[in-house]
């Protein structure tokens, strides 16, 4: 047990270094001046891609943002997300392009087909300055498979409005992605309840 002498030094040193930190972090703060557009991409192995990308339509969404959201690949079940954020239509467009995952389409010409019909939707909201933010749900997986020209695509990304934020999800962002995104965050496996033979859930998973 940690007597009073010992616990208040403890209280002190821990004082001191947060006293420091938040002298550190109030400079970089100071220094952060830059309001843009930021392009956020969610990728690698592990849950949270997709679960990230509608928390921050739902944060964009309490700012008073208008927000769109285009899904690539995923279309062919009905989501949890998908039936909250359609009671918003004046806040949220909201579009499910995709026919399933590539393993049960099984079909890359129609993949390909379906992945640049929701683009050119993508496009669309790329041109206009009255959405704040989109979300290209599992676009990634749509440019690892090459359904879509990854150059062309960030020319597109880069000639957004100005203060326009885009995130993007899945697995295996392009290095060309990664290039000239603002945020990069790479979700890694720790564990994974379907690995232990438990099936999706409906509020965690879909």
């Amino acid at each position: 047990m940690i007597d009073d002498t010992a616990n208040s030094e403890l209280n002190e040193r821990h004082r001191v270094r947060m006293e420091r930190k938040k002298a550190i972090i109030d400079q970089k703060i100071a220094e952060a001046q830059k309001e843009i557009g930021i392009i956020i991409v969610n990728t690698g192995n592990g849950k949270g891609k997709s679960s990230s990308g509608f928390g921050m339509v739902v944060r964009a969404m309490g700012h008073g943002m208008k927000v769109a959201v285009v899904q690539f690949i995923k279309g062919a079940m009905s989501t949890g997300e998908e039936k909250f954020l359609r009671r918003f239509p004046d806040e949220v467009s909201f579009h499910a392009m995709g026919e399933g995952y590539t393993w049960d389409t099984q079909n890359r010409e129609r993949d390909i087909e379906k992945a640049e019909q929701a683009w050119a939707l993508a496009k669309g909201f790329l041109s206009d300055p009255a959405i704040g933010l989109v979300l290209f749900d599992e676009l990634n997986i749509a440019l690892k498979y090459k359904y879509l020209d990854v150059h062309a695509v960030i020319a597109d990304l880069l000639d957004r409005p100005g203060m326009q934020h885009v995130v993007i999800t899945g697995r295996g962002a392009p290095d060309e992605l990664i290039a000239i995104a603002d945020t990069v965050t790479d979700m890694t496996v720790v564990k994974h309840a379907f690995k232990a033979g438990i099936a999706a859930q409906a509020g965690t998973e879909f």
